[in-house]
C-alpha cells in the first residue's frame, strides 16, 4: 500500500471515529434543542382527532371520572403531548384511570389504561418505597454508613455516607453533568450501554468527587439514587430488581412497572415523542435510548395506576409502618438549620398548595419525574387518602405546566369525598 493511501485510510478511520463518538452527543444535544436537526429528521403532526378511554370502580366517582377524563384531553392539547394517562385511588382502592391520545402515532395506537410510560424521577419515589421496607425489617439503618452494607466500596470517599443523605440528596455524590468520571459522563450522554445490574451501573461515577462533605448541604443527585439502590441490594443481599419485585411490585400488584430492558410483547409500552419541550405540534419519536445505568434515579416504566398503587401503600400501615412513613415523608434539616429545598425527605418531596377556595391547602407527598419524551407526576394526600398520578409520552418546558393538571383533578375527586380519612374508619 503506498504512502498517500495509507494517509487517507489513517484519515478515514479517524473521521470514522470521530463520527462514531460524536453522533450521540450530537444527538443528546438536538433533543436538548441545543443543536439542529439535519434535515433528513422527519416530524410528524399531532392527529388533530384524539382518543379517550377510562376505567371506572366506583359509582361514587362516575361525575368526577366523565369531568376527569375532559380536564386530561384538553390539558394534553394545550402543552402539545401525544397521549396522556391519569389515576386515582381513595381509601386503598383505584377508582378511576384514564387516557386521552396516541401512544404510537405511526401505528394509531391509542393510550390507555394500561399504557407504560417512562417515569423519569418518579423511579426515586418507587425506590424509597422499596428502602422503607428493608428499614421496617431492620435489613437497613438509615443513619449507619453504607460502608457496612457494600460488599466492595468503590470509592474512598464515599465511607461515611449514609443511605439518609443518599435518599435525601446530601451526600453530595454528582448529578449527571457535574459528574467528573469522563468515560462514564460520555456513557450518560451516549445512553447506549446496557448494565444488568445496579453494581455495575455504580461504574459509571465511582470516579467521580464529591461535591462537599456529605450531610452539609444539599444537592439533587440521580447518580446517589443509583449509589442507594446499590446499597440496598448488598443489604437485601439480592439483585435490586429482584428485591424490588419481592417487596414492592407483587405485593403492590404494580404489574406494569418495571425496567425497561426488561419489556416483553405483553407490555404495552408508549413510543416517547420530542416536541420542542411542549413548544411544537410536531413531533419525532425519541432516539433509542438505554436508562438502565439510572434505574433506581431515573429508569423505571409504569402506569399511572401502578403508580397510584404505590400511594396508596405508603398509607397502608400494615405494609409500611406509620413511623417509618412519617420519617421518609419529614423534610430533612441541614446544619444551617434550613430545611432541604421543595421540602425534600426521603425520597419524596413533601409541600403544601391550595387547591381551591373550597378545599384549601393541601399538604402532599410528591415526586416528578422527566425523562426521554416523557413525563411522570405522582402525589399523595394523606389527610383524604387519596393518591394521583399523570403520565405524558412527551415533554414540557416547564415542569408544572405538565403537572399542574393533578389539582384540578384533585379538586374534583376531592369534591366527591368531603370527609378527611381518619384511623379505624
Amino acid at each position: 500500500m503506498s504512502k498517500t493511501k495509507k494517509i487517507v485510510l489513517s484519515i478515514a478511520v479517524i473521521l470514522s471515529l470521530v463520527v462514531y463518538f460524536a453522533w450521540p452527543v450530537y444527538q443528546a444535544m438536538a433533543h436538548k434543542g441545543k443543536a439542529a436537526f439535519l434535515p433528513f429528521y422527519q416530524f410528524i403532526d399531532l392527529p388533530q382527532e384524539s382518543h379517550v378511554t377510562q376505567h371506572l370502580t366506583s359509582d361514587n366517582y362516575k361525575q368526577a371520572g366523565n369531568i376527569a377524563l375532559a380536564l386530561i384531553d384538553k390539558h394534553r392539547t394545550g402543552i402539545n403531548a401525544p397521549g396522556i394517562s391519569a389515576a386515582v385511588a381513595v381509601d386503598g382502592d383505584l377508582v378511576w384511570a384514564g387516557a386521552a391520545g396516541w401512544a404510537d402515532i405511526d401505528k394509531k395506537t391509542p393510550v390507555t389504561t394500561n399504557t407504560q410510560f417512562r417515569v423519569g424521577s418518579t423511579s426515586k419515589a418507587i425506590t424509597a418505597t422499596g428502602l422503607a421496607r428493608l428499614v421496617d425489617a431492620g435489613q437497613l439503618d438509615l443513619d449507619n454508613t453504607i460502608a457496612n452494607y457494600l460488599v466492595a466500596l468503590p470509592n474512598e470517599q464515599w465511607r461515611d455516607i449514609t443511605p439518609r443523605q443518599l435518599a435525601s440528596h446530601t451526600a453530595g455524590l454528582p448529578h449527571y453533568f457535574e459528574n467528573n468520571d469522563y468515560l462514564g459522563f460520555y456513557r450518560t450522554i451516549s445512553l447506549a450501554t446496557r448494565y444488568e445490574n445496579v453494581t455495575d451501573a455504580v461504574s459509571v461515577f465511582d470516579g467521580s468527587d464529591l461535591l462537599f462533605k456529605p450531610g452539609s448541604q444539599f444537592s439533587y443527585s440521580s447518580l446517589g439514587t443509583v449509589l442507594l439502590s446499590a446499597v440496598m441490594s448488598d443489604a437485601a443481599k439480592k439483585s435490586f430488581l429482584t428485591y424490588m419485585q419481592e417487596q414492592v411490585f407483587s405485593p403492590l400488584n404494580m404489574q406494569a412497572t418495571k425496567a425497561e430492558f426488561h419489556v416483553d410483547d405483553n407490555d404495552q409500552l408508549a413510543t416517547f415523542y420530542w416536541n420542542d419541550e411542549g413548544r411544537s405540534s410536531q413531533v419525532r419519536p425519541w432516539r433509542d435510548v438505554d436508562l438502565s445505568h439510572r434505574l433506581a434515579g431515573g429508569g423505571f416504566i409504569s402506569t399511572s395506576a401502578d403508580l397510584v398503587k404505590l400511594g396508596m401503600g405508603m398509607l397502608d400501615e400494615s405494609y409500611i409502618s406509620s413511623a417509618t412513613r412519617d420519617s421518609f415523608w419529614t423534610p430533612q434539616v441541614l446544619p444551617n438549620g434550613e430545611q432541604t429545598p421543595n421540602g425534600y425527605s426521603i425520597g419524596w418531596r413533601v409541600i403544601s398548595y391550595k387547591v381551591s377556595d373550597d378545599i384549601g391547602e393541601i399538604t402532599f407527598a410528591n415526586h416528578g419525574g422527566v425523562s426521554r419524551g416523557a413525563q411522570s407526576w405522582l402525589m399523595v394526600i394523606p389527610k383524604y387518602h387519596m393518591a394521583i398520578a399523570v403520565n405524558i409520552n412527551a415533554n414540557t418546558d416547564v415542569f408544572w405546566d405538565f403537572a399542574k393538571v393533578s389539582m384540578p383533578l384533585a379538586e374534583v375527586f376531592l369534591s366527591e369525598k368531603t370527609k378527611p380519612f381518619t384511623e379505624n374508619e
